[in-house]
C-alpha cells in the first residue's frame, strides 16, 4: 500500500507518493487549476492517481501559523481533506507543513534551478517534504 502526500495551494496541488514499503517519498506531479474554488478536476485527478497506484492513505499538508494557530489557508486545507475523505473513503491525515515551501525553494536555489523553472516543481517538492516527514515520524514511532 502506498501513501499519497498533497501540498494544497490556492492554484496548485503538489503530489508525492511513497514507495510500496512506505519508506521514501517521490515527486509525482503538480495539478494546476485556474481558480481556487474550481476543484472538480483536481479531485478527479487525485482519485486517478490513487487508483493507479494502490494508495491506502492520504497525507495533506496543514499550513499552521508559527504560533500554532490556523488561518484561512489551514481551514481551506481542512475542507479539501474532508471532501477527499468523503470521495475516496480513505483515511486522511493532516501534517504540519510549516516552511516546507521555503525549504523546497532553498533546495532548488542551491541546486541552481532558475527562478522560472522552480515554479513547475516547487509544489511537488513541498509534497515530498510533507510526506517524507510523515513517513519518518511513523517509522520512528513504530520502532519505539
Amino acid at each position: 500500500m502506498r501513501i499519497i502526500g498533497l501540498d494544497f495551494g490556492s492554484k496548485t496541488v503538489g503530489v508525492a507518493l511513497s514507495d510500496a514499503l512506505g519508506l521514501i517519498a517521490q515527486p509525482v506531479e503538480t495539478i494546476t487549476r485556474k481558480e481556487d474554488n474550481k476543484l472538480r478536476r483536481t479531485y478527479a485527478r487525485i482519485e486517478e492517481i490513487i487508483k493507479e497506484n494502490d494508495v491506502g492513505k492520504i497525507v495533506i499538508g496543514l499550513p499552521l501559523n508559527m504560533d500554532d494557530s490556523e488561518g484561512e489557508r489551514a481551514l481551506a486545507c481542512r475542507d479539501f481533506a474532508a471532501a477527499l475523505e468523503r470521495r475516496t473513503g480513505l483515511e486522511v491525515v493532516m501534517w504540519d507543513e510549516r516552511l516546507t515551501t521555503v525549504e523546497a525553494n532553498e533546495i532548488l536555489i542551491e541546486s541552481g534551478v532558475k527562478r522560472e523553472n522552480r515554479k513547475a516543481v516547487i509544489d511537488q517538492l513541498a509534497a515530498v517534504f510533507i510526506l517524507q516527514g510523515y513517513l519518518d515520524y511513523g517509522e520512528a514511532k513504530d520502532s519505539k
